[in-house]
């Protein structure tokens, strides 16, 4: 005991300190030259600030029958290659079929299909046709790659709006949980998360006629689309584009999206950056195709098509249409994050308000409190001045899991207050077990000073195997759990490696210390 390390004093120093510094933002604003590091508060999770919870069921059928339609255009251009002509190209669902035109390149056609399509199944119903299935193992892919992309598209979306702290987890095989803690808007929440923000470039078919691919005559490889609503007459009208199918450019390959103001009109637009790939496809498009119409369509309706005037070699283009500010910077939110692989729809909405939140957060202080009351009243009437000795970790190992959960930006919840109070009863129950064996040592006829050293010696393998067992379950629980339950996980590891800490050495240097100088101790208040 009279060997306790001096490192080990300033070991407990400096871990004071950083708590201590650590956990003033908590209470109060810090001052500017407070280090970064030990300047923020703990976040609040969703059930003690209020906010929003969604569940989001994303159409993953949907983004399997879009890969589909992807696939139709690479067997058009390989068929195309080898001059294979056909005389139709269809999708359904998860299938395409091809119909080829000449009973003699029936060979050559099998042949490349079998070679750009190994994720499908090729069937030959008839002479001149092939059925591709796609394989389950390959829809199964994409359907868990949509949910997962999805998830990114939306945390994406969800940071842009400066909340902190939001859960966006996967739920099953096709939905996701969105939590967004202190964010009451559930409107303007759904409004920008469910937007697919599917972005496309198409030529606008100069040759074809309208008017007859209105009636029905729509040429081979073409598209009818239609701009926004709008009001001719008092009567409500959209105006219709004949493109071609083929998409020259998507949102896939923007790099970045920004809010401006259009200087011919002075209304706010968005401006788009094209990445290194999309620049170089936008100058091509636009050098080959000076003087022609090319449409900007979002979302399914074609925002603008404006007439390319001179080869734009800048990799950018601008989306006009009367925004208002908020709906130009939720737009360029959208196409910032990407756009969605399906649509998704909300299947489960809760807003819980700030009142409730302030409710659990007093229930949960007020259980806190009240049993760490009566613990150190326990521990003060058993164990006497041991006890208040434990009673003095007890509250270092509040202030040290204050500081921690508040440097590692952890989130408090209302099951993570759950996990303090059990640490609480773990930092004592380790305290105990010392206390029980300094007991054991006294009775076995040994002096003071010796019992203190072997009750901490030989109590020190059994906290320490406790603790670690605990802390490999806590650990499991983060790995594995949703959100509430990763909030405990958090909290408990937390105050495991914390109790470990004062149980061990910061009681052992505080009795260290008090007996230092006493060469003769008779008895122990224990």
């Amino acid at each position: 005991m009279h060997s306790f390390p001096r490192w080990k004093y300033w070991l407990i120093l400096a871990v004071l300190a950083v708590s201590l510094m650590g956990s003033l933002p908590n209470l109060t604003t810090p001052p500017s030259w407070w280090p970064s590091a030990l300047s923020n508060p703990m976040s609040l999770g969703l059930d003690l600030k209020g906010g929003i919870h969604l569940v989001l069921d994303v159409d993953v059928d949907k983004a399997v029958s879009h890969s589909v339609e992807e696939d139709i255009d690479t067997a058009r251009q390989a068929l195309r290659k080898e001059r294979i002509r056909y005389s139709s190209l269809t999708t359904e669902a998860s299938s395409m079929t091809v119909v080829v035109k000449e009973a003699t390149e029936v060979d050559a056609a099998r042949k490349i299909l079998a070679e750009n399509f190994s994720t499908y199944d090729i069937t030959n119903p008839a002479d001149n046709t092939f059925v591709l299935n796609l394989k389950q193992a390959s829809a199964k892919e994409i359907r868990n790659f949509a949910v997962d992309q999805a998830i990114e598209v939306i945390r994406g979306r969800i940071d842009a709006l400066g909340t902190t702290e939001p859960v966006i987890i996967k739920q099953g095989e096709h939905r996701i949980l969105v939590q967004i803690p202190g964010y009451e808007d559930t409107t303007h929440a759904k409004q920008l998360i469910g937007r697919t923000a599917q972005l496309e470039f198409k030529l606008v078919d100069e040759k074809g006629d309208l008017d007859k691919a209105l009636s029905g005559q729509i040429p081979p490889g073409d598209i009818i689309m239609y701009g926004p609503e709008q009001t001719r007459n008092g009567k409500s009208f959209r105006q219709p584009y004949l493109l071609k199918r083929h998409t020259e450019l998507s949102g896939n390959e923007i790099a970045d999206a920004r809010v401006s103001i259009d200087s011919r009109f002075n209304e706010y637009a968005v401006t788009l950056k094209f990445n290194s790939k999309g620049a170089r496809k936008f100058d091509k498009l636009t050098a080959a195709h000076v003087g022609e119409r090319f449409a900007i369509i979002l979302e399914g309706v074609v925002n603008s098509a404006p007439v390319i005037r001179e080869r734009i070699a800048g990799g950018s283009a601008q989306i006009t249409g009367s925004f208002s500010p908020e709906e130009a910077h939720d737009l360029a939110i959208v196409l910032r994050a990407g756009a969605l692989p399906a649509p998704v729809k909300v299947v489960e909405e809760r807003s819980i308000g700030p009142s409730l939140g302030q409710d659990s957060i007093d229930q949960g202080m007020n259980s806190v409190i009240i049993g760490s009351i009566l613990v150190l009243i326990f521990m003060a009437v058993y164990y006497r001045m041991f006890g208040m000795v434990a009673n003095v970790a007890l509250a270092f190992n509040m202030l040290l899991i204050l500081a921690a959960m508040s440097i590692i930006g952890g989130t408090l919840t209302l099951p993570g207050i759950a996990g303090i109070v059990l640490t609480i009863g773990m930092a004592v129950d380790a305290n105990v077990l010392i206390f029980e064996r300094i007991r054991e040592e006294l009775r076995l006829g040994k002096t003071p000073l010796a019992a203190i050293d072997g009750g901490y010696d030989k109590a020190l393998s059994t906290i320490v195997d406790a603790n670690i067992t605990t802390l490999i379950a806590a650990i499991v629980l983060f790995q594995f759990g949703s959100g509430p339950v990763k909030g405990f996980a958090v909290t408990l590891s937390v105050g495991i490696i914390a109790s470990m800490f004062t149980a061990i050495m910061v009681t052992r240097s505080i009795i260290a210390l008090s007996t230092a100088k006493r060469k003769r101790i008779e008895k122990l208040s224990i």
